[in-house]
């Protein structure tokens, strides 16, 4: 068992018990750990909340981190970037349980990835920030395919459709997997852009939806582990 300081990423957090939670948490030192967490939900419980523990929160946590694949427990704990809006707009709330439902089934390495921690620091502080998000977790989850190793191809991006389950760009249109029309055309305005890119593409809400369906069936092609999130209805309700 080491005792490890690291930066932290809530993803979930499940009652455990009548007063403690088991946390799984995104770390920038160790990738996924599991953390049990006793007592914190007793009425009087000092020092750490269980406030802490909602979704993408971010935390400097100092944790005793064991390598046989049981609960981890946390010995300090602080947050850090505290969010103004996340928690309190209902729109971004439902974008948190949505997006932290999809990286819980997304991410299950327990490994060191600084780019990927970092990448998730930075957007959840951006989306934090800005009021235009409605497609925030469009470009978020197209993005962080190139962390898991399934960004598009974008080598021959000249061609009229896109292959979903080879993540290339292709003119075999009779092909199922194989985008084209508008559905290409919708998906494509979100290629190579970043954050600030995303105040100039336009969705109406049938295409919004039409792209987030898109981009879950290219997260189930390419990933076993992955789950279609429960959330998907309530945030498919907000923002229509």
């Amino acid at each position: 068992m080491a005792v490890v300081t690291t930066k932290a990423i809530v993803l979930s957090s499940l009652k455990y018990g009548d007063t403690s939670l088991i946390v799984k948490c995104y770390t920038e030192e160790d990738g996924v750990k599991t953390y049990l967490i006793r007592g914190v939900l007793k009425p009087k419980k000092k020092g750490v909340k269980a406030a802490y523990f909602q979704p993408l929160t971010q935390l400097k946590i100092v944790a005793n981190h064991n390598n046989k694949n049981t609960l981890n427990s946390i010995k300090d704990v602080q947050v850090i970037n505290p969010y103004k809006t996340i928690h309190t707009d209902i729109i971004k709330q439902s974008v948190v349980f949505f997006l932290s439902e999809i990286l819980t089934s997304s991410i299950q390495e327990e490994e060191q990835n600084k780019t990927l921690y970092s990448y998730l620091e930075t957007a959840f502080i951006w989306f934090d920030v800005h009021d235009k998000v409605a497609n925030f977790h469009l470009l978020f989850l197209l993005n962080l395919t190139g962390f898991l190793g399934f960004y598009p191809d974008m080598s021959q991006k000249e061609k009229i459709g896109f292959n979903i389950l080879e993540g290339n760009f292709s003119n075999n249109i009779q092909d199922k997997n194989v985008i084209h029309k508008n559905d290409f055309y919708q998906f494509k305005k979100l290629l190579g852009i970043n954050f600030d890119g995303i105040e100039n593409v336009s969705y109406s809400k049938d295409e919004r939806q039409l792209v987030l369906q898109m981009i879950i069936k290219y997260f189930k092609l390419h990933l076993g582990s992955f789950r279609e999130p429960k959330s998907l209805q309530v945030l498919e309700t907000v923002f229509s």
